[in-house]
């Protein structure tokens, strides 16, 4: 018996001890603290981590928050299963008290990850800092004080991470540059300086990645989000880059980068256009430096050499968007000079390779009637020039809104030169039927009236 009182006494000493030793993480400092309370940290850890296993969220909650603030260095996972929780809660929260109170304890969550494990080798403050960002704009984008907090957060990352930037911070910080610049929070220099360096940074991986599809994509993107700011305007661009072409007249890269921001920038008429793509033509010809020099060309009416340089432009061309734009301009260089037919055959060059531009078939239209006084014989056959040119216009308002009112004035303005009934009977054709116009012209149209 005494035996057995000396045991009870001694199991109650111990739990007596353990509860005046217990202490949470938090106070001591350790991951999953003392006595019971590290027994608490760790019963709750399981069952948190167990729900979140199987999206209960809401069976999870309670459990989560008890380790989150009681032992928060117990596990890294804690962060991580935080982010699931709070992100479902706030999306299906439909109190705006509520769910700013979620996003607070979200933002929270991201900053004890910080505190807490920072310095850990793979996910690392930096990283952490990205996903803040990240998802503080996914929920708060139209915050201006969220956008600019954000932005702060991101350039924090970048700066520490560099060219090994992931993908998804890169997009997400031009995406928000432009936003920011749209909201007049920075200026026009900042959002180019960003593109270029958020462009050297994907050039860098691209050169190493195990996918350079999903690069090439990234890239693809942060172009259009650039090209679309707004940002990117000639005076802009010459501001920042015209005093630097000496000192970078040897450099491919540099050249390369400054004349594709012309391009997109719709710059080709400025002189510094003409200055990088003559330097960069001359140490490594490409389909833009190529087009460069032909529009440099062309404004000083050296039409030969601009035909050399589009065709150039042409052959060195690799999407068929950009090369038809190449083939269509170098229609136009031959319509200017009454090369009729050599106009319709880079015009129906460009359509197969852009068949949703109703531009060549525009050209082609002119290219018709402007040769219509010199095609055939007599007064009539030069009508019937004008039933295939309207047909064009047509195909070209059918096709693509962009140019349907000009389609729809040639249209006006040429169908007044069909021949009027009478001269249709005399030819012994019937309005409605189908006749061909033959030459080089070789259409197969419908007998019109004019009205």
């Amino acid at each position: 018996m005494l035996l057995k009182i000396t045991k009870l006494m001694i199991v109650g000493l111990l739990f007596s001890m353990s509860s005046a030793f217990a202490q949470t993480g938090v106070a001591s400092n350790t991951k999953y603290g003392h006595g019971a309370d590290s027994i608490r940290c760790l019963e709750n850890l399981s069952l948190s981590s167990e729900y979140v296993k199987q999206k209960n969220y809401k069976e999870a909650y309670p459990f989560w928050t008890i380790v989150f603030n009681e032992c928060p260095a117990a596990h890294m996972g804690i962060y991580s299963d935080g982010e699931k929780i709070l992100s479902a809660f706030y999306q299906k929260e439909k109190d705006n008290a509520k769910k700013e109170e979620y996003f607070k304890i979200l933002m929270k969550t991201y900053d004890q990850r910080i505190q807490y494990f920072g310095n850990h080798p793979k996910y690392p403050t930096a990283y952490i800092q990205g996903k803040k960002a990240v998802t503080m704009l996914k929920y708060k984008r139209d915050d201006l004080a969220i956008s600019k907090e954000a932005q702060t957060l991101l350039e924090s990352s970048i700066a520490a991470t560099g060219a090994k930037t992931q993908v998804p911070y890169i997009l997400t910080y031009m995406s928000n540059t432009v936003s920011l610049f749209k909201e007049k929070v920075i200026d026009a220099e900042a959002v180019v300086n960003n593109y270029s360096k958020m462009m050297g940074f994907l050039d860098k991986q691209a050169a190493t990645s195990k996918e350079p599809e999903s690069i090439t994509d990234a890239k693809n993107q942060v172009e259009s989000i650039f090209a679309n700011s707004g940002a990117a305007t000639c005076d802009v661009l010459t501001k920042i880059f015209a005093p630097q072409i000496e000192e970078h007249k040897e450099d491919l890269d540099w050249l390369k980068k400054v004349t594709r921001l012309l391009a997109k920038g719709d710059c080709s008429d400025a002189d510094l256009f003409y200055k990088s793509s003559e330097l960069l033509h001359n140490i490594e010809p490409s389909s833009s430096s190529a087009f460069g020099l032909a529009k440099m060309y062309l404004k000083t009416k050296d039409l030969d050499k601009a035909i050399s340089f589009y065709t150039e432009a042409i052959n060195l061309e690799t999407d068929n968007v950009e090369k038809a734009k190449y083939l269509y301009q170098l229609g136009l260089v031959y319509m200017s000079q009454n090369k009729f037919s050599q106009a319709k055959t880079k015009a129906i060059e460009a359509i197969k390779l852009d068949p949703k531009s109703g531009k060549p078939y525009i050209l082609i239209g002119k290219a018709y009637a402007s040769s219509a006084s010199n095609f055939g014989s007599k007064e009539f056959d030069h009508q019937t020039v004008y039933w295939v040119a309207v047909d064009k216009f047509a195909q070209a308002k059918s096709i693509d809104p962009e140019v349907a009112d000009e389609a729809q004035k040639l249209i006006n303005l040429y169908s007044q030169y069909f021949p009027n009934t009478e001269a249709i009977f005399f030819q012994g054709l019937t309005i409605g039927a189908a006749h061909t116009v033959e030459g080089w012209i070789g259409e197969t149209t419908t007998v019109r009236a004019k009205k």
